[in-house]
């Protein structure tokens, strides 16, 4: 099978019927052997039944229905779990974007041989509420992540090869951060595609301001667990080590000090008088506990049933 078109929804039983049927007359222009995968996000309109619909009149139309809305990355990561197609697809169901795009799309992934293509809304249908806060989310998620050549890691339009979706694991709000998510796997021939960008036609945004606070905690957290996931004693030993040793060599400064004004009858505070004092004892309290969490991280780490869980290529 060529591709595999996955597509999350939560409560968009308008666009359906249209969005699929566009898809469908790309297909076939195309001769492209395809399925498309509709996850009900746990909808409270009548979705479902559309999708029901929309199956019996194409069998090329498969669906998932949550029991309830568990959010976009859920739905992406079980759509990925059953896509059989060599190329894989994703878009929103508001039909803004545009399925004009796969053939494009689907090219850079089969005949340039890159492993994930990430769509850039250039000229964008957006409120400048949400357009200001998004260059900011791009801005940092380039900075942090290293992959300085997207534009727009959150837009819905993509294309994975097949190994990369049978590879990684999206959840929780991860869903921005797929590029980043599939560069810390091992593939890292990552592009991106100017792509037109629509008005929405049915229905309004299911996102708020909220979902970019959530951005930025959720790029803290997925650059973490990349880079010290399997070894949580090199961040928290390391800065527990050096906020313990600063503590210990002021508190001895001081104590030293204390001696030498002492024996030379120079008048001077006690040390537990001076403030610099407790300010020391923080700082190798806190070194202690930093440290104690990374032993007890590197405790559970090895005993996590993935600690020896490698992406690997090729073998012979």
């Amino acid at each position: 099978m060529n591709l595999s078109v996955v597509i999350p929804l939560f409560n968009e039983e308008e666009s359906l019927p249209e969005l699929c049927q566009w898809i469908e007359r790309v297909m076939l222009a195309n001769n492209f052997s395809y399925e498309i995968i509709l996850v009900d996000d746990g909808s409270t309109d009548a979705s479902w039944k559309v999708i029901e619909q929309l199956s019996e009149n194409n069998k090329n139309i498969r669906g998932i229905k949550f029991r309830r809305n568990y959010g976009k990355s859920a739905a992406l990561n079980e759509g990925f779990a059953i896509t059989q197609g060599d190329v894989v697809i994703t878009m929103d169901a508001d039909l803004q974007d545009s399925p004009d795009e796969i053939p494009g799309l689907y090219k850079m992934i089969f005949d340039d041989g890159l492993d994930l293509v990430s769509g850039w809304k250039q000229k964008r249908y957006d409120p400048i509420t949400k357009t200001i806060p998004t260059k900011l989310f791009n801005w940092a998620t380039r900075k942090a992540s290293g992959i300085n050549n997207l534009h727009d890691f959150n837009c819905g339009l993509k294309a994975y090869k097949k190994e990369v979706v049978k590879n990684i694991e999206v959840y929780g709000e991860m869903h921005r951060y797929i590029p980043v998510i599939a560069k810390w796997a091992g593939f890292t021939k990552i592009e991106e595609k100017v792509v037109h960008h629509q008005e929405r036609k049915y229905g309004k945004t299911k996102f708020g301001i909220e979902r970019f606070i959530n951005g930025f905690l959720d790029l803290t957290s997925i650059t973490f667990v990349s880079k010290f996931g399997k070894r949580p004693m090199h961040f928290f030993g390391l800065w527990g080590t050096l906020s313990f040793l600063f503590g210990g060599i002021v508190s001895l400064i001081l104590i030293i000090e204390k001696i030498y004004k002492s024996h030379y009858h120079i008048p001077t505070r006690d040390v537990t008088d001076k403030p610099l004092f407790y300010l020391a004892l923080i700082a190798m309290v806190i070194g202690t506990q930093l440290f104690l969490a990374g032993f007890l991280g590197e405790l559970i780490s090895r005993s996590s049933g993935d600690r020896n869980r490698y992406q690997i290529e090729k073998k012979l």
